[in-house]
């Protein structure tokens, strides 16, 4: 008789088993956490005694870190090393925990269990991330319908569960079309590139099992060929099959078409939306985030639009002008601009991102991250061998205290490849919680989090080498790793990032990007990879100068991103459809200055939005800068004092006052209580070099 195999998503342990974790796990697993959590809930609901904190919500966020042992190692595999099989079984045990969630929560036993201890005597003697958690309950009950009736509640069961599935699918569909597309590129195409760029184009090559060079729609690839390709019919390529990724348009298969998903997302959120009394999916999106109202929210990104757009008018003016003139571009189109920026930025500060590489090798940015950590937070990192791991590039950190004990631990995976979804992010592994469902008593779990970026691997015998973009990448994600792994609050719905409004969620990962503009800071790692030389003056000032270079530019292109985001969701009319490319329109019209032709598709593949957690909430990137460079301007002030960026009383407040306490409080508090006073918008408008 055979002895049944374990199954490695069920076994207990500080961290998942990947090498052992295979399809057929998911669905049994996932089954079995289910199954047990319902019984869970159905116990405490019919006892009456299970109405304080610790005998109702501590046992309900202890099985929620149940499930997350469960699911997290999946929904990650699924974005560093997906696969057929995975992606099957990872969309029908999605669609299960989906209906979960749902159902509980419209609860209404549960909801009323958890309404009696807000309303006991108990709750005034709870402390505030306790109390904050039973509010914030109390609201997620809310939103998730469970005031409704009947055929309400049944749509809207029906709804959540569609868009599950639609925004998988909508992600699978980009990464498929970006994996899907491929061209050869001549030696002749090559001219322009840099040595760093054509071993990128040349490792694409390699990877495909092919010899020569390749141009892929791999976020390394395409900006080396944007930004450096002299072929300007090879960047119209490139440009073009990027531009049009998962939709109706370019040298894609129409089977990754995303336009109708589009119209189906929209809908069926306003449709959620107003089943639960909300006026749009836009309002809805806001009940939970500092900026409240949308005329705020609009209000806020027209008025650095009007900031914004003169300035980068005439830098578009300057570029053609330029180009023309120096170029032999008699118009300029939208596959020119990166290429005619990098060429002026070049003639205007004698500065290009290929002069500054060889001073960002990976690894030593990988460790003065680290030590800006240990200097301004107080924390250590150290790698750890022997952890089981997805890919043979992937390392294991513990995060040590002062006092030399683990505190927490981080997964980091940096390269690009296949199989892999594009773009960089932190996600959750594990969260800080107070023992288990089977020994609520037994010792506390650490918070563990997965880093995942998409650089260009070693190639030619030479290390990665990272471009600065990259490297404020690595601080970002970080920084959102930082506020995961320095939490104190013991409860993951409100610590780390738990329970932060989705608008200020933003603010430790933005925050942390400006270290890495400080030559303190840049002193601890930034060395030439052959002579160990340190970045020179000369080029850092060059660099420091271009800081500024087209930020106008970056800054319509952001808030073009933010206004459609918010304007498709806030605008939508059941009668007349999405109408993503018209309001589109309508918003590069208003703050534009970069006109894309007609068969653009960027909406197809804006994964944040449609496929992510940022419905109606991507101008949280801007409005959380407003928060990160104003609190960076207080580490400013240190300096001036006579003391150091890197200053370590400084970065004890910002871990007491920010990182420990996530979501168990208002973040505005969060800040006042580091700053001293309330958010002011000129650091902003200062670290894109605009007037006040």
């Amino acid at each position: 008789m055979t002895t049944p195999t374990p199954n490695p998503l069920l076994a207990a342990g500080a961290l998942p088993a990947f090498s052992a974790i295979t399809p057929a796990h998911v669905r049994p697993a996932v089954d079995a956490v289910l199954a047990d959590y319902r019984s869970a809930v159905e116990r405490l609901v019919a006892d009456p005694q299970a109405r304080s904190f610790e005998t109702l919500m501590a046992p309900l966020e202890r099985w929620d870190a149940r499930l997350e042992h469960v699911w997290s190692p999946v929904g990650h595999l699924h974005g560093v090393k997906d696969s057929p099989e995975l992606r099957e079984v990872h969309a029908d045990a999605e669609e299960a925990l989906t209906d979960f969630a749902t159902e509980l929560g419209q609860n209404r036993a549960l909801f009323e269990a958890v309404q009696a201890l807000r309303g006991s005597g108990s709750f005034a003697a709870l402390d505030r991330a306790q109390q904050t958690l039973v509010e914030d309950s109390l609201r997620d009950f809310r939103l998730s319908g469970v005031a409704l009736e009947g055929d309400a509640r049944a749509r809207f069961a029906e709804i959540e569960n569609r868009l599950s599935k639609l925004s998988t699918e909508f992600g699978e569909a980009v990464l498929d079309a970006t994996d899907a597309w491929t061209r050869p590129v001549t030696a002749a195409e090559l001219a322009g590139l840099p040595d760093s760029a054509r071993a990128i184009l040349a490792q694409a090559a390699k990877d495909k099992g092919s010899d020569g060079h390749l141009a892929t729609l791999k976020g390394p690839a395409v900006q080396a060929v944007m930004t450096y390709a002299d072929d300007r019919d090879l960047r119209r390529e490139v440009y073009t099959a990027s531009a049009t990724r998962a939709s109706d348009q370019g040298p894609h298969d129409a089977k990754y078409d995303n336009s109708q998903r589009i119209e189906e997302i929209l809908a069926l959120r306003h449709e959620s939306a107003r089943l639960l009394g909300f006026e749009s999916a836009a309002h809805l999106s806001l009940a939970d985030k500092m900026a409240v109202m949308p005329e705020r929210v609009l209000g806020f990104l027209r008025e650095l639009a009007a900031k914004a757009k003169p300035v980068a008018e005439r830098e578009l003016a300057e570029l053609a002008q330029f180009a023309k003139d120096e170029l032999g571009l008699d118009r300029l189109e939208p596959w020119d601009v990166a290429w005619a920026s990098e060429k002026l930025r070049a003639r205007r500060f004698d500065f290009s991102d290929e002069d500054i590489k060889p001073y960002f090798p990976l690894d030593a940015a990988i460790a003065g991250l680290f030590t800006v950590a240990e200097r301004a937070f107080g924390v250590r990192l150290r790698e750890r061998e022997g952890v089981d791991r997805w890919h043979p590039d992937a390392r294991y950190y513990d995060v040590l205290d002062a006092d030399g004990s683990v505190r927490a631990g981080f997964y980091v995976d940096v390269y690009a490849r296949d199989g892999k979804r594009g773009g960089a992010w932190m996600d959750v592994c594990r969260g800080r919680i107070r023992g288990d469902v089977e020994d609520p008593q037994g010792p506390e779990q650490k918070p563990v989090a997965y880093l995942v970026c998409n650089f260009a691997p070693p190639s030619g015998g030479r290390p990665a080498l990272l471009t600065h973009d990259d490297v404020l990448t690595l601080f970002h994600e970080f920084g959102h790793g930082l506020h995961h792994l320095l939490t104190e609050v013991s409860w993951p719905s409100v610590g780390g990032i738990g329970g932060v409004e989705w608008d200020a969620v933003e603010l430790p990962s933005q925050f942390l990007e400006n270290f890495a503009w400080a030559r303190e800071t840049l002193d601890l790692f930034a060395r030439h990879h052959e002579t160990n030389e340190p970045l020179p003056q000369a080029l850092y000032d060059k660099m420091l100068a271009a800081r500024h270079f087209h930020a106008g530019l970056f800054l319509v292109r952001q808030l073009e991103f933010a206004l459609f985001d918010f304007r498709v969701h806030l605008e939508f009319d059941p009668a007349r459809g999405a109408r993503a490319l018209e309001i589109l329109d309508a918003v590069r019209e208003e703050v534009a200055v970069i006109r894309p032709p007609a068969w653009h598709r960027f909406p197809h593949a804006f994964t944040h939005v449609f496929a992510g957690g940022y419905a109606a909430g991507y101008y949280s990137y801007l409005w959380a800068e407003v928060l990160s460079a104003d609190a960076f301007a207080a580490f400013e002030e240190a300096a001036a004092a006579g003391g150091q960026v890197l200053d370590a009383e400084t970065g004890a407040r910002f871990r007491r006052e920010i990182l420990a306490v996530g979501g168990s409080r208002p973040a505005l508090e969060s800040f006042v209580a580091f700053r001293g006073r309330e958010p002011e918008p000129g650091a902003l408008l200062r670290s894109y070099g605009l007037a006040a």
